[in-house]
């Protein structure tokens, strides 16, 4: 199936009798008729047994999801920022390192810089567009895998996906990317090297602002048993003594996080959460479209004011990811421009309180036009030297721009710049 069909029906094919819509199973608990059945689902974990880590309807979602990625399999959690946690710590433990590069979304640098330090994780983060040679230097001993984000939030920075996947094999590592604004639409990581493949599926996947939630995708790709994985090659005697790769093969990263660390963590959506992203998942390419299309004339209209220092979209033919975009990005750069307005921290808020249609909220990626002030808001934890680190300047602005028609986005955009003159 191409991928607009996947949107619809990957994930859930109805039997003879059964719904046509992927039904909300809302029940923590499954019986079956021998207790031998049970033990050998926690041999191999084939069907929901436990709502805390498996459940019918958001199993259909993760089906979905992991269609659309390319990848063999994908486990939901209830946030992005979880889906970014996980991903991290089903490889990595107290006394080991990996690799990010600083142009991440702010709350993941704070999660990898501060929190997982507190675990005795530590997080070395790169110049994204540093040379082979400085990545190299970043390497360690105890180095277990490498982070990224394919657009990043809000610097609408373009990774250089295959760099950073050759980069990480030659080391023997495993490449992590957030892949949320793009979408599998716009992006599929896996085909330019990615191996582990995250989303905030709060964001253009749901696309309604109605519920949170994250999804981890296993591209299926990484060779665990190449030495620097004893994890995944022997006995997990928290886990009756499974060696994942021996008895899941290439689906030994997605099992493993979901018999480990979600059984212990138990942060899996709800069956009515996974209800809502599939309605959402299924006019993903439909909208993914119209949100590049109105974006496209929004950053052109944005970069002809005088009130605008600069704009950050990878679609405008000036800007410095515009050729890098060509290839990520062929089919378009999500619907979200970042520019800065002249006047700095002041001004960018009162042109944003300013706008009528425009909502200003704590929010990205939705169908109604959204505003928000990185700086003041998102990445307020953040210090002066790690917003200039990921792109921010103190007068930048994230505009989500929505499905409404582009001409009143616009005319809603003129009224703000009219009232700070």
């Amino acid at each position: 199936m191409k991928i607009e069909t996947q949107c619809l029906h990957a994930g859930y094919t109805p039997k003879n009798g059964d719904p046509r819509v992927v039904p909300i199973v809302q029940s923590t608990t499954y019986t079956f008729d021998s207790t031998a059945h049970i033990a050998a689902l926690f041999d191999m974990p084939t069907e929901p047994m436990y709502s805390r880590f498996a459940n019918p309807t958001v199993d259909a979602v993760e089906k979905k999801i992991a269609a659309l990625e390319g990848g063999v399999a994908a486990m939901c959690t209830t946030s992005g920022q979880a889906a970014s946690l996980l991903s991290i710590l089903n490889v990595c433990k107290a006394g080991d390192s990996f690799i990010s590069t600083g142009t991440i979304y702010g709350g993941t640098v704070n999660l990898f810089a501060v929190t997982l330090k507190r675990f005795g994780i530590e997080c070395i983060f790169v110049d994204q567009e540093a040379s082979r040679e400085e990545l190299q230097k970043a390497v360690k001993p105890n180095t277990r895998c490498v982070f990224g984000e394919t657009l990043a939030n809000p610097a609408l920075s373009v990774l250089d996906i295959r760099k950073f996947a050759d980069f990480a094999h030659d080391n023997g590592l495993p490449l992590i990317i957030d892949n949320t604004f793009p979408t599998p639409i716009l992006c599929r990581p896996k085909e330019f090297g990615a191996d582990v493949v995250i989303h905030s599926t709060t964001k253009y996947m749901d696309g309604h602002a109605v519920q949170g939630g994250g999804v981890i995708v296993d591209c299926g790709t990484f060779p665990w048993d190449n030495g620097k994985f004893p994890e995944f090659t022997e006995p997990d005697e928290s886990y009756h003594g499974v060696c994942y790769v021996r008895e899941f093969g290439n689906m030994a990263y997605i099992i493993k996080c979901r018999m480990q660390l979600m059984r212990d963590f138990g942060c899996y959506p709800s069956a009515t959460a996974a209800f809502y992203l599939n309605l959402g998942l299924e006019t993903l390419a439909i909208r993914m479209k119209q949100y590049c299309e109105n974006a496209q004339k929004v950053a052109e209209f944005l970069l002809a004011r005088p009130e605008v220092e600069s704009v950050s979209y990878p679609g405008l033919a000036g800007d410095k990811y515009h050729e890098r975009a060509k290839t990520y990005l062929k089919d378009g750069c999500s619907g979200v421009i970042s520019f800065v307005i002249k006047g700095g921290r002041e001004k960018a808020m009162n042109w944003m309180d300013s706008l009528q249609l425009a909502s200003n909220v704590v929010h990205v990626a939705d169908i109604r036009t959204c505003v928000l002030h990185p700086a003041s808001e998102t990445h307020r934890q953040l210090t002066d030297e790690q917003l200039v680190a990921a792109g921010i300047n103190v007068g930048m602005i994230r505009l989500s721009v929505g499905l409404e028609n582009v001409d009143d986005i616009i005319a809603d955009l003129t009224h703000g710049f009219e009232s700070i003159r």
